[in-house]
């Protein structure tokens, strides 16, 4: 299953906080999911809480979609390998089986070419109805996949068939439905597509992820917002091209993306060591945000005695510089920008200084670190590429491609 897009389409009830847990399920399974959030869905669950552990923007309405103008909302139900409704409640089936299309669930489900796989969840009287066993008779008539109910004791405080299945059992349901001949060839076409023409194949790449912590004693340290979802995303974009990657994170609170080598360090001293050991490589893409500073000597616990503590430190190593300059340097080396003023011109000075071939810069002063979007510029000696702000998924998938591009010119 890894690889395959998944869009979850997630009804209201009680059992919608399950689907929290179906999203872990499918992301830890190497596929990457895209939410949508119905009405009764968001009193059960926020869109906070679903695009954070999808790490992609969720949708609750026919109208939020970008490009609209361009029917976004057929390109959604089309781009994914499979649509799987969790919880569907007896009110979203009927709408499903009577085809109707009054909002974003049931548009995208009209609209949709792929298979859809669908996980009730009601009372057990309201799953015994004569009209929900017709609407369940007529979606798997359509070709729905609708998995039957557990049997247990029910929120409502009845007991019987109407609980959702568990996450566990709705992914193996996911898996088998994966495996069918027509969605199997599709998912398996795109991704041999995808690398064989990427140019990737076979290629090492480096990217370093994450801050650093540099300890002030031996329970403090100097460290920043950096929550690596960026440098990750781009890992497993350059995964997905085919590349093998060689992962170099700073302390996050991340899966490792699916196919790719994880090194984790904690220092910025460390971190230099750990992508000395990675080379050679076609390419690096240092997106870490590294500690400038540390402390130069760590002795023990700081006590409060009644004035701020002298702390000295020094200059911690210049990664990206040192890697430019390396003998065995990378085809392409990539460096970021955190800036929060004059982006573009700071970038620009930051490229030559470093000798870098390419700096993506961003303006980290909103919500950026630690958010699921971002907005960057991409800068070489010979251009400066602004691109709109989207989910750092989409800007990894991007510079993904630009990869691929600029290896293909230096080879």
């Amino acid at each position: 299953m890894a690889g395959a897009r998944i869009l979850l389409i997630v009804g209201g009830g009680i059992a919608a906080y399950k689907a929290c847990e179906l999203i872990r399920l499918i992301r830890k399974a190497g596929m990457s999911v895209r939410c949508v959030l119905t009405d009764g869905g968001a009193h059960f669950v926020t869109p906070m809480t679903l695009a954070a552990l999808s790490e992609q923007p969720v949708h609750t309405s026919l109208w939020d979609l970008k490009d609209e103008a361009e029917m976004g909302h057929i390109q959604l139900s089309r781009e994914a390998d499979l649509v799987v409704v969790a919880p569907a409640t007896a009110d979203l089936m009927a709408r499903m089986a009577a085809g109707m299309a009054d909002d974003l669930a049931t548009t995208l489900l009209l609209a949709t070419d792929k298979p859809v796989l669908a996980a009730p969840a009601m009372n057990v009287r309201m799953w015994q109805h004569a009209a929900t066993r017709r609407n369940v008779e007529r979606l798997r008539a359509d070709g729905v996949t609708v998995l039957e109910p557990d049997e247990g004791p029910m929120a409502c405080g009845e007991y019987g068939p109407g609980r959702l299945p568990e996450p566990e059992a709705i992914l193996n349901a996911m898996e088998q439905a994966l495996k069918s001949p027509s969605a199997s060839s599709v998912v398996e076409k795109r991704i041999s597509t995808s690398l064989d023409t990427s140019g990737l194949r076979g290629k090492h790449i480096l990217v370093t992820a994450g801050p650093t912590h540099e300890p002030i004693d031996p329970v403090r340290y100097i460290a920043n917002r950096s929550s690596g979802k960026q440098g990750f995303a781009i890992a497993e974009a350059l995964a997905r091209q085919g590349a093998q990657v060689t992962l170099v994170s700073g302390p996050v609170a991340l899966p490792t993306p699916p196919g790719v080598k994880r090194v984790d360090v904690e220092t910025a001293r460390e971190m230099a060591a750990a992508v000395d050991a990675a080379l050679p490589a076609e390419a690096a893409v240092l997106v870490a945000a590294v500690a400038d500073w540390r402390v130069e000597a760590v002795g023990s616990k700081i006590k409060k005695s009644g004035a701020p503590p002298r702390i000295e430190l020094t200059e911690n190593p210049d990664i990206l510089a040192s890697l430019a300059r390396d003998p065995r340097r990378p085809r392409l080396v990539i460096g970021f920008a955190a800036e929060t003023e004059k982006v573009v011109e700071h970038a620009q000075a930051k490229l030559a200084r470093k000798g870098a071939d390419w700096i993506v810069a961003n303006d980290v002063s909103g919500d950026v670190m630690g958010g699921q979007e971002n907005s960057v510029h991409l800068i070489t000696p010979q251009s400066v590429e602004s691109w709109p702000r989207s989910s750092k998924t989409e800007v990894a998938e991007r510079l993904a491609k630009c990869i691929v591009d600029g290896l293909k010119g230096e080879a």
